[in-house]
């Protein structure tokens, strides 16, 4: 796909949607952060109907360590993989506290050392909560950006790489955001809703369905 389309493909994006959120509730940082955690294999839907009674029980730290494992899993029960992640996330606290100050750390490094946290999990919190021009390639962005030929690849970081070196810079910062709301309400995985798209036109996916 060359340098023109691109810049089309999400100016295009910006005009319908100019402000793109994260789908998850969070009121803070440290909210956003186990929002995604939690977020790993499961729906955003599915974590919100969790962590609203949840953030109200505890939200900070401290909250969660005093809640512990035990107390902590009734409320996320309902998630994938919740025994694990009440683990991590129990864990990803306690390091909180005596590393950061209770504080969400800000490079990537000191984000993937957290437990729960790898790669994808990081770029989402330093995009959405600190503003830095990262992409977390989930299943959705992968698909989207080898479907449409955007940013091919074969693994996510080749994908992230991709899209980072090729995404006009006026752009990247929301990129993450257009390109996940795309692939889960229009570019979904069994058919695509082609005659519904915005850029049906500059897509270079050959089996076009009508929607």
């Amino acid at each position: 796909m060359n340098k023109q389309k691109r810049f089309e493909i999400f100016s295009r994006w910006r005009d319908a949607n100019p402000h793109p959120k994260t789908e998850l509730n969070y009121n803070n940082t440290f909210e956003l952060l186990l929002a995604v955690i939690l977020s790993a294999q499961a729906t955003d839907v599915s974590v919100n109907k969790a962590s609203t009674a949840l953030f109200a029980k505890a939200n900070t730290p401290k909250a969660f360590v005093k809640l512990g494992v035990k107390g902590l899993k009734p409320y996320i029960k309902s998630i994938g993989l919740y025994n694990s992640k009440a683990e991590n996330i129990i864990k990803t606290c306690q390091l909180l506290i005596e590393r950061h100050q209770g504080q969400v750390p800000q490079t990537r490094s000191e984000l993937e050392a957290l437990p729960g946290v790898g790669r994808k999990t990081a770029n989402v919190v330093l995009n959405t909560a600190y503003g830095e021009s990262t992409m977390a390639v989930d299943t959705h962005i992968f698909r989207i950006a080898n479907r449409i030929n955007l940013a091919p690849g074969k693994t996510p970081l080749e994908v992230e790489k991709k899209l980072l070196k090729f995404t006009p810079k006026e752009f990247l910062v929301d990129a993450h955001h257009w390109l996940i709301l795309h692939g889960r309400y229009v570019c979904i995985a069994r058919k695509p809703r082609c005659g519904a798209c915005l850029i049906e036109d500059l897509c270079e996916y050959k089996q076009k369905t009508e929607y």
